[in-house]
């Protein structure tokens, strides 16, 4: 789904880390700080697969996620949806072109975005 202008906007506002979260087969959640992030053909938020371990895992399991971004103005954005895992091809490569070379950008881990809220409010 293609994300719409406020979500575009407001993601490329963004200040600091985002929030990828993931959930086990158990349902115990797991929350990381990310900043090798990005956007992929304005539908998909992109977190680099630098560190992952517990993160990795819930995804090969079938994970959904969701990701948390706040704009540089404060306000907070919550994107969920389902999780691909990319090892390969042009996600992968598009994930290689910003993600920094000190990092060794294993996979590219894209939500694919089922719907966005700011606060209570569904925005997409």
């Amino acid at each position: 789904m293609k994300l719409n202008e406020v979500v575009l906007q407001a993601w490329n506002n963004r200040q600091g880390a985002v929030v990828f979260s993931t959930v086990d087969g158990n349902g115990m959640p797991n929350a990381i700080y990310a900043t090798c992030v990005g956007m992929y053909d304005s539908s998909d938020i992109v977190v680099a697969d630098n560190y992952f371990d517990k993160t990795r895992k819930n995804i090969q399991a079938g994970t959904r996620g969701a990701v948390l971004f706040i704009t540089e103005e404060g306000k907070a954005f919550q994107a969920k949806g389902t999780v691909e895992y990319h090892k390969d091809g042009v996600v992968f490569e598009d994930m290689k072109k910003w993600n920094p070379e000190q990092h060794p950008g294993h996979a590219a881990a894209a939500l694919k975005v089922e719907s966005v809220y700011s606060g209570s409010e569904k925005i997409q």
